[in-house]
Order: C-alpha cells, then sequence, then structure tokens
C-alpha cells in the first residue's frame, strides 16, 4: 500500500519546492500532484514547460518524495463542444507531463454537468474514445472518481461507466468525503466497496457532514432551495462518515493501492491537521 498526501493546503501560499519539501517532512514517502496554479490548474492548460519537469524531479528526488499520481480536472465531459475540445487538449498535454515525469498514474474527476447527464456522458466517452490511444502509448494508468456536482456523482453508476469502458488499467478512486453523495445521503460504505470490489484502487481519506441530515437545515441557504453543492474535507472524526466500518471493509479486501490524505480544511494548521489523520490512517488501515 502506498500513503500518499495530497497538499492542497499548501497550493496557495507555498511554492511547487516548499511543497514538496513539506510533503517529506510530514512523513510521506509519495506525493499526490493535485491541481495548482503553478503546474496543471483546474480547467487550464498546464502552464509547464521542460525546465519546470526537470527542476520538479530534482525536488521529488532531493526530498525523497515519489509522485503517486497526477490528478488534473478538466471539463472533458462538457456538453458544450467547444469547452470540451479544449480540455481534451489539456489533457494531452497532462498526459504528456505526467510522462515525463515518469508517472504511471493519473486521476480525475467525471467533470460533466448533473442537469444534463445524458448529454456529458456522450461527450465524456467522445473524449475518451480521443485520449485512451494516448493514454495506451505512454503506459499510463487511469483512475476515475464521481464528485459531487459531476454528471455522475453516485458510486453505483461511477462503476457501471467504469466497467463499461472496459480497460483492465482504468480503475476507481473512492473518495471518503463524497460517501454521502455516492447514496443519497445514506452514507452505506460497506456497500460502496462491495460495488467496486476489484476496482478500487485509490482512497482519498477526509471525513465530512451529511448534507442530506437534520431534515434540510445543517445548511441553511439563501434564498431557501437554492441548487448548490456542498461537502467538507475534515480531518478523520470531525465529521460523519463510518470510519470503524469503512477501515474494516478495506482490510477485510486486503486493499493495497493508494491510500491518501485528502483533508483540505486546515491550511493553517497543516502540520496539526495531517498528525490527527495520517494517525487514524494508519491505525485503521494496520500500518505500523
Amino acid at each position: 500500500m502506498k500513503l500518499a498526501y495530497d497538499p492542497s493546503h499548501y497550493r496557495d501560499n507555498t511554492n511547487l519546492r516548499d511543497t514538496v519539501d513539506h510533503v517529506a517532512r510530514l512523513g510521506y514517502e509519495y506525493l499526490e500532484l493535485s491541481p495548482r496554479k503553478d503546474f496543471i490548474w483546474f480547467y487550464e492548460y498546464p502552464k509547464v514547460d521542460k525546465q519546470l519537469i526537470t527542476d520538479l524531479k530534482r525536488y521529488t528526488k532531493d526530498a525523497g518524495v515519489k509522485i503517486s499520481s497526477v490528478l488534473p480536472v478538466q471539463q472533458w465531459s462538457s456538453p458544450n463542444e467547444e469547452e470540451r475540445k479544449a480540455a481534451v487538449r489539456n489533457w494531452k498535454r497532462s498526459i504528456e507531463i505526467t510522462s515525463e515525469l515518469g508517472v504511471d498514474l493519473m486521476n480525475t474527476e467525471f467533470s460533466g454537468n448533473k442537469r444534463m447527464p445524458v448529454e456529458s456522458e456522450a461527450a465524456f466517452l467522445r473524449s475518451m474514445e480521443e485520449l485512451i490511444p494516448l493514454f495506451e502509448r505512454e503506459g499510463i494508468k487511469l483512475n476515475l472518481q464521481a464528485h459531487p456536482n459531476d454528471f455522475i456523482e453516485t458510486n453505483t453508476e461511477a462503476i457501471r461507466m467504469i466497467r463499461a469502458l472496459d480497460k483492465d488499467w482504468i480503475k476507481y478512486v473512492y473518495s471518503t468525503a463524497h460517501a454521502f453523495y455516492y447514496d443519497d445521503g445514506v452514507g452505506d460504505v460497506a456497500k460502496h466497496f462491495e460495488e467496486a470490489g476489484d476496482l478500487l484502487a485509490h482512497v482519498l481519506f477526509a471525513d465530512t457532514l451529511n448534507h442530506k441530515a437534520a431534515f434540510g437545515l445543517r445548511y441553511i441557504i439563501n434564498p431557501p432551495d437554492a441548487d448548490v453543492t456542498i461537502h467538507q474535507h475534515l480531518n478523520i472524526g470531525e465529521g460523519e462518515v463510518d470510519f470503524d466500518t469503512l477501515f474494516a471493509e478495506l482490510r477485510k479486501m486486503n486493499f493495497d493501492g493508494i491510500a491518501t490524505n485528502a483533508v483540505f480544511a486546515y491550511p493553517d494548521r497543516p502540520d496539526w491537521s495531517n498528525e490527527v489523520t495520517l494517525k487514524k490512517m494508519k491505525a485503521g488501515l494496520g500500518i505500523e
């Protein structure tokens, strides 16, 4: 199993080299390279040249850290064809960068428009038809996650889509912070993992409150009934995800993929946040 850290706590206030150093100091061998303005930002063309790639390889080598995966987020499932084409162009460059870094795994979100699921699915499949040959040529694997507000939000539909792609190098990312979106507020993590089965390759760890709880009054929205999507990435134990069951199921499955600390709520106290969550991850996963 690879224990990794998503350094989103540092993306807005720390340069790339210091971010890598922080990940090493926090006790990780692996870094998940999530979106950041000075590398690959949300929905934008990567602002990366050969020198930056060379620099990042040096930073990680010097710090004793490896990149577990590169995580771009692009609107490759947009029903707007021009937006989709731009996203595919951005994806192609992101795949090239990942290959040049010597990394063999990318993970991402389905994206798209949940109010236009059929059109978004068609756009996603068009994008995959264009990108699958490039992934295969570069020898890069892909892990997909359902994300709140994507055209696929639920665990069941995410698993069905990945199985429909029918590629042994395309697997599933499960985010514990999305547990209540995966089944409309139930949060049945045991069922989620049973559905995922052999596709489960990556788990992102963070806690969240159930957005469906408290008779709709947990979040007071103005104007009432506004169409919004909300969740948290809290330290384990600060929300309502059933981590006792979640960890038990992972141990029962002999999970041996990537386990990433994906808590984003404390950029003012990242060391403390990591100490809380990493300790609970190790204990829950049975890691010394």
